[in-house]
């Protein structure tokens, strides 16, 4: 306390310069309107400002709700699309029975909750399970690419095999043309995947985009896959085939899997052919 009294004895002048200073200027900002609204503007500015840094700061925090309510809008906007393209007429029908219009793909939204790709087999975990709909050989993907395939099933949980998996094998093809292939890893590179038979009759690039094939009854046709990075022709024929992913296997989240309402029509039809 007798330090407070020390300093206000020691800095009274100024302390009282400093009081008058705050006056005058007080009654000229209420006195001349001129002045009055340059404060108010500046004030304005100042606070204005202030106001936006916070707000970008909690933005920032609410980032990681408001990319997983985009990735529900997107998983929601799928479903709506393909209720759209196979349906008999332009209407989308917002219904739970989506196999009444012809809807072949449903996607539902997951995310992974651990994810091995250090290993020469690769699995992942989702945090989805039965009680979600899921079953064995559903295909999981995100808005970059493919991730993998449903392996197991719990109650809450699934088990997904990656592409990082030597047990892995993915129909693909070359977005330019028609010309199939299948998407393998050699275990080596977590970015680098490679394409075996395609036919020594397609023309290839570096460059090139790889997407899903659609020739089996996992993956929709056109899911991106990744870029042909490089590739050897030897013997009239391709040797490897190594192909850039999109999508960065070592960092997932959410993911959506791929269900297809119309699979089981399809394998047992095929099984009918062949036990002809």
């Amino acid at each position: 306390m007798q330090q407070i009294i020390y300093f206000i004895r020691k800095f009274r002048y100024f302390l009282l310069f400093i009081i008058l200073e705050i006056f005058a200027f007080y009654f000229t900002i209420q006195h001349h309107t001129y002045h009055k609204s340059k404060f108010v503007n500046s004030a304005n500015f100042i606070t204005g400002g202030i106001y936006n840094k916070v707000n970008s700061i909690n933005e920032f925090f609410h980032l990681k709700h408001e990319n997983q309510l985009l990735i529900e809008e997107n998983t929601r906007l799928k479903n709506l699309l393909e209720r759209k393209l196979n349906s008999p007429n332009d209407k989308i029908f917002l219904i739970e029975d989506s196999t009444k219009y012809f809807q072949k793909y449903n996607y539902i939204l997951g995310k992974v909750i651990n994810n091995n790709f250090t290993k020469r087999d690769n699995y992942l975990t989702l945090d989805k399970g039965i009680k979600n709909g899921l079953k064995n050989d559903l295909g999981v993907i995100n808005s970059k690419g493919v991730i993998g395939v449903i392996k197991n099933v719990s109650t809450n949980y699934a088990t997904v095999l990656s592409i990082l998996n030597s047990n892995s094998k993915i129909n693909v093809r070359l977005k330019n043309s028609n010309h199939f292939g299948t998407l393998v890893w050699s275990g080596k590179d977590s970015q680098i995947l490679q394409i075996i038979d395609i036919p020594r009759q397609a023309i290839l690039k570096k460059g090139d985009t790889i997407i899903t094939g659609g020739k089996s009854a996992i993956f929709p046709e056109g899911i991106l896959v990744g870029v042909i990075k490089d590739f050897h022709f030897d013997n009239n024929q391709y040797q490897q085939i190594n192909v850039s992913l999109f999508n960065d296997m070592t960092s997932l989240g959410y993911i959506q899997i791929v269900k297809n309402l119309q699979k089981e029509e399809q394998y047992q039809l095929e099984q009918t052919t062949i036990n002809e």
